[in-house]
């Protein structure tokens, strides 16, 4: 009986911090945190760089406690008194990503990243862990934040950058704050980033589940300068001074284009409500890059800008998975096959239940064969996550698998649907 009773206790408990009044222990701030993520693939630290107050507060006021995917790392808020935790973000990052490279074996590197959290009325541990590939804990660091510290830089009450709603629905509490930024875009450029960035406004919501709730989401276009026109694509040995220092060929993969300048970034927008990013290269080159609750990357004047920018966007709000891969590529070392991934749209199966099995009709094959698709919309197709065995994607085609289909799929709609509500109700 007292075991049940301890289980109801923390049941009520919970409930009691998801229905708590944001105000109980938040400032209408923003605590921006900067930290640099350093180390190789054998050993990985995490620094505090420089914390700064932001005016307003554009994330979620309820599940304050909640996280909607898991990711590859996460930052807990906890009140010091009670050890009750109060505020909890998700996110993956590109130093994540180069760990798995050849390069991380050999050679030690560091990378800037950047949180925003509610900003704390008393002082709170902030803790940040790292995930590896198994989604075991690798790297950890617990710090204090007092919030009346002297040395928090107060930052976005002077020289914001011009900017101008493309769509506003409503105020930061009741909708998503996304901001489109631009890359490789001189100041005599901007109204040719406006048009672009009105474009990608376009192309994202022409997709469900965007389109249905479009009125859930207010869009900033963010005329950030470049002293040079265009961004850098180093096989090409085309060097550019633009605001973010983005490129293609990270991590040596020509179409992979990447910014690792967070912090100018997140300068960029300070003073303007924001809570997930675009940023927009002033390129021809065909190429992009998305990373979860980070941003998006994606070169604006290529045929593919349309699909590309909403498939990116996938990644970097919907926290979905690549469902393409490689024919000759069995298995690559992206994903554990005996782990269930932590993105909703693929699956090893060793956790099916918790992805889309409830979304399968009766009778579905498992896996589904490529030649009956017609006849399963949803099925277990296997091949995703770039391996062309032992995972398994939900639709034979999708916006995140391919540029010339038209549409999430199903899985993936429901997916960002989840998300979209999650941050809005």
């Amino acid at each position: 009986m007292k075991k049940y009773a301890c289980l109801l206790m923390g049941l009520f408990m919970a409930n009691a911090l998801n229905a708590q009044d944001f105000t109980q222990y938040f400032e209408e701030k923003t605590l921006r945190v900067d930290y640099t993520f350093t180390g190789c693939a054998d050993r990985q630290e995490i620094w505090v760089d420089e914390l700064s107050s932001l005016p307003g507060w554009s994330g979620r006021k309820h599940h304050l406690n909640e996280v909607p995917l898991g990711g590859y790392g996460q930052v807990t808020m906890r009140d010091p008194e009670s050890g009750a935790v109060i505020y909890r973000t998700s996110f993956s990052t590109l130093f994540q990503e180069w760990l798995e490279t050849d390069e991380a074996r050999t050679l030690p590197k560091s990378f800037e990243n950047t949180f925003l959290l509610p900003y704390p009325k008393r002082p709170v541990e902030v803790e940040v862990t790292l995930l590896n590939k198994r989604l075991q804990p690798k790297a950890s660091l617990k710090h204090t934040v007092n919030p009346e510290d002297v040395l928090i830089h107060q930052k976005g009450t002077s020289h914001i950058t011009p900017h101008k709603y493309l769509l506003k629905s409503g105020t930061p509490e009741q909708c998503i704050d996304v901001a489109i930024l631009a890359e490789g875009y001189t100041e005599h450029e901007m109204e040719t980033f406006y048009q672009d960035a009105a474009i990608a406004c376009e192309s994202l919501f022409e997709h469900e589940p965007f389109h249905s709730l479009k009125d859930r989401f207010n869009i900033v276009a963010v005329a950030s300068p470049s002293r040079d026109s265009g961004v850098s694509v180093p096989r090409l040995d085309d060097w550019k001074q633009t605001a973010f220092g983005s490129h293609f060929s990270t991590f040596y993969s020509d179409r992979y284009l990447t910014t690792s300048r967070v912090k100018a970034i997140h300068d960029a927008l300070a003073g303007i409500s924001y809570e997930h990013i675009i940023i927009l290269a002033n390129t021809e080159e065909y190429g992009g890059g998305g990373i979860y609750n980070a941003y998006t990357l994606t070169a604006a004047h290529h045929p593919m800008f349309r699909p590309v920018v909403v498939h990116e966007f996938g990644h970097s709000f919907g926290g979905l998975g690549d469902e393409y891969f490689y024919d000759n590529d069995v298995m690559t070392d992206t994903y554990p096959l005996d782990v269930e991934p932590w993105e909703p749209n693929i699956t090893t199966r060793v956790d099916f239940a918790s992805k889309w099995e409830d979304m399968l009709p009766q009778g579905t094959p498992v896996p589904t064969p490529v030649a009956e698709s017609a006849k399963y919309p949803v099925g277990v197709y296997e091949g995703g996550g770039y391996s062309s065995r032992g995972i398994y994607r939900p639709a034979d085609n999708c916006r995140m698998r391919t540029n010339d289909y038209p549409t999430f799929c199903p899985v993936c709609q429901r997916a960002i649907e989840r998300i979209i509500r999650f941050y809005t109700e």
